[in-house]
């Protein structure tokens, strides 16, 4: 099982991947501490129930490597060189404890490395949505791809 090649995306592609996830308040909790982030709002279900929110938010980061995560076996599993950055991390919605996340992917723009021939840039927008369909996050990435071996 592999992702895509370079040559193999072209823009306007559009993924809508099959792999679903739902989020447990043990993703919640072990992510937040696993990543020294003591916010409440995550990790403490009393002080979240007075927010307006009414219960734990997950962690936007792990919304954010989750999305991108369930897009990796479709797009850039085994292809990938490495990810050059992520711009417009938005969040339009919250994502709660037991919400399960579907994502899709959009091929944004292909170009060749200019440094390195045998490897391109693939731009990427990847939207998450939650079990009712709300967009609950999205992001631009750039990944640096290989080439098809010859």
């Amino acid at each position: 099982m592999r992702g895509l090649y370079f040559e193999e995306f072209s823009v306007g592609m559009l993924f809508k991947h099959t792999l679903t996830r739902t989020v447990t308040e043990w993703d919640n909790v072990q992510f937040s501490t696993m990543t020294m982030n003591p916010q409440p709002l995550h990790i403490d279900a009393h002080y979240s129930a007075k927010t307006e929110f009414g219960r734990p938010l997950v962690n936007s980061l792990f919304t954010l490597g989750l999305m991108i995560g369930i897009s990796v076996a479709d797009t850039t599993l085994r292809t990938t060189i490495a990810n050059l950055g992520m711009r417009e991390v938005a969040f339009p919605a919250p994502v709660f404890q037991g919400d399960t996340l579907s994502v899709t992917t959009e091929v944004l723009s292909t170009r060749v490395s200019a440094s390195r021939p045998e490897a391109g840039i693939v731009e990427f927008l990847h939207r998450a949505y939650n079990q009712d369909g709300i967009e609950v996050a999205r992001c631009t990435r750039s990944a640096f791809m290989h080439k098809e071996p010859a």
